[in-house]
């Protein structure tokens, strides 16, 4: 019966790893979710000399953006981003996060800007608040200021068309 120890071990070990390749990290649940953003107060990315906090977001449903301009998967969801800046009825916020302000101004400046306005977070405490793992993410924050949705990864036309943009538009029609 000694024997079959480690044949029991090691067939746990297959099941847990098992388990763990089948699970899609853009499925990734937030511990915010429909839990107040946490507050911030921070410098934005264009002028030094301005701040932008939660209290910026409130009574509007918005998009909050995490990039970088040293992030790749960032250079796949931009375009769609500025199409979507275009449309009047959509708050798209950036937070840069553990970038540098020459870095993310240039960025910015060849790539074009969707944002309404971009949070510079260089030492990341805030996207450390919010639960980031990396770039990109986009939380969905309601009117009160409450998390209500966390996209992991790049965000694409079908993820906003069939996620995000109907959570926006309920999220818009409650009081």
């Amino acid at each position: 019966m000694r024997f079959l120890i480690p044949l029991f071990i090691f067939l746990g070990l297959v099941a847990f790893l098992y388990k763990g390749l089948s699970l899609d990290p853009r499925k990734m649940d937030s511990t915010l979710i429909n839990l107040p953003a946490p507050s911030f107060d921070l410098e934005t990315v264009l002028a030094a000399d301005k701040n932008i906090s939660k209290k910026d977001l409130l009574g509007q449903v918005t998009m909050l953006n995490v990039w970088a301009s040293w992030c790749v998967s960032c250079r796949q969801e931009h375009p769609l981003f500025m199409q979507l800046a275009k449309q009047e009825n959509l708050n798209i916020y950036g937070l840069n996060w553990k970038d540098t302000r020459a870095d993310a101004t240039g960025w910015l400046q060849q790539h074009g800007n969707p944002y309404k306005i971009s949070a510079f977070d260089p030492d990341g405490r805030t996207g450390i608040d919010y639960g980031v793992t990396g770039t990109p993410e986009t939380f969905i924050i309601d009117k009160k200021g409450v998390v209500r949705h966390k996209h992991t990864g790049p965000v694409g036309v079908n993820e906003f068309r069939d996620t995000l943009w109907p959570l926006i538009k309920e999220l818009e029609a409650e009081s």
